[in-house]
């Protein structure tokens, strides 16, 4: 702040807008911050050229790990991403798109999220889907907030199965309202059931479950949606959409809202973002849908048209109506989920999922024979599943990360008891060769 070649303001001026806000010196007016948030020091490098701002920036780039063999899973997926799909996301016309406030001169981008609220409703089995939401997380905590103004009651029953951060994001959103979270303890990695029945009455807004879980198993509720109506309550599903290629789906388990993140269908990992987030429900409950709904219409020369039908955010109504303060959907990286479904089809998915079960399927067996691993068995799996390790997980994770593995998830950090355990994925880009030298690796890890 001091150094005069970065800050255009005398020390005199700075005094004087300092005693307009009511502060003597800047270290004032910086105190609420605690000091070891603090940065140490404003003092900035000398400004740089555009040419030079690249090379810099790759040069940073350079200092990250490349060329890692991913089995990380846990939400974010490494999948194969159809060159279409860069092609037509790239054109100027989605690449610059803008919110689609008027109609007359937003045709196109109405028509690709009508079309992507489409599909995303087909590959669910549910009714309606709004134009998407900011990831899977966000998505979760939207579905509960939608439930609690359904039924208007204050209880969410969680399975602690579901994604560690999808619930920590939950519990942000409802922290400051009167509403009661709770979690269900995993019971080998499964909902526990039998505790469920014991906290579900009529109290309960919603159960969320998740499909697969994150220790990787694979459930089917529609048991359990049955026995949550009984009490007047809500089923909500975060699901895999992968997945939804082979496995049930949640409108044929009678799931009332169905939410997930879109990363999996033709977004890049990118370091964790961005994606998008999916919600659908059944039609009963679209109009306590967050975000914008596009709906189609015909303008007064009869002509097919696109609108956005419902609007049910802050911005556009009352506010103390509004359904959430959710602003912006992720319209780029929802167009480039459509084209993924789009263009690998139905078939395709299908494909696509049989090939991730099978090579976990194989995976699974290759890890389950070295000496200091036991495979979690509780339940059927796609393309995720659960190592118990004769070693604590996260050594074994960083040892094998020094010979280009990302070997998993380790456990740990996200559950008591768990320190020696490790969630493995494997997707259709893992071949033969890089799960037999996952193997190897593992096991030489385990023996030293």
């Amino acid at each position: 702040m001091n150094d005069s070649h970065y800050c255009p303001h005398t020390p005199e001026e700075i005094g004087e807008m300092l005693s307009a806000i009511g502060v003597a010196t800047v270290e004032e007016l910086f105190s609420p911050i605690p000091a070891a948030l603090r940065a140490q020091t404003f003092n900035l490098p000398s400004g740089l050229s555009e040419f030079e701002t690249f090379s810099r920036m790759q040069a940073i780039a350079g200092d990250n790990v490349q060329g890692l063999t991913s089995f990380i899973g846990g939400g974010f997926y490494d999948h194969v991403i159809p060159s279409v799909i860069d092609h037509l996301s790239g054109r100027a016309e989605f690449y610059t798109a803008y919110t689609p406030y008027q109609p007359e001169c937003s045709q196109g981008t109405l028509q690709a999220l009508f079309e992507y609220q489409t599909a995303i409703c087909r590959l669910t089995g549910l009714d309606v889907s709004n134009a998407s939401l900011y990831d899977g997380g966000t998505a979760c905590a939207e579905s509960a907030m939608m439930a609690l103004r359904v039924t208007g009651r204050n209880r969410i029953i969680v399975d602690g199965c579901v994604n560690p951060f999808s619930r920590q994001i939950l519990k942000t959103y409802l922290f400051n309202l009167d509403v009661e979270v709770v979690e269900i303890a995993p019971l080998d990695g499964m909902l526990n059931r039998a505790e469920l029945a014991n906290v579900l009455d009529d109290s309960v807004a919603a159960v969320l479950v998740q499909n697969p879980n994150f220790f990787g198993s694979v459930d089917d509720y529609t048991a359990l949606a049955g026995q949550v109506h009984t009490v007047g309550a809500l089923l909500i599903a975060s699901v895999y959409p992968v997945s939804l290629g082979i496995l049930k789906s949640p409108g044929e388990m009678g799931v009332d809202i169905a939410v997930g993140d879109g990363q999996s269908l033709g977004n890049p990992l990118s370091f964790g973002g961005p994606s998008f987030g999916f919600i659908t429900a059944k039609k009963a409950y679209i109009r306590n849908m967050p975000g914008r709904i596009v709906g189609e219409t015909v303008d007064k020369s009869g002509k097919r048209g696109f609108v956005l039908t419902l609007q049910a955010r802050e911005q556009h109504i009352k506010r103390h109506k509004a359904t959430s303060n959710i602003c912006s959907n992720q319209g780029l990286c929802a167009l480039r989920g459509l084209i993924f479904l789009s263009s690998v089809g139905r078939q395709g998915l299908a494909d696509m999922a049989l090939l991730n079960r099978d090579k976990a399927e194989y995976a699974k067996a290759r890890l389950a024979a070295i000496p200091g691993v036991t495979v979690l068995q509780s339940a059927p799996t796609f393309n995720e599943f659960t190592l118990f390790l004769s070693k604590p997980a996260e050594a074994v994770v960083a040892g094998m990360l020094k010979e280009g593995i990302a070997a998993g998830v380790p456990l740990g950090d996200y559950y008591e008891n768990l320190g020696q355990a490790l969630v493995v994925t494997v997707t259709e880009k893992r071949s033969k060769k890089e799960i037999d030298h996952f193997a190897q690796l593992l096991e030489a890890a385990l023996c030293n």
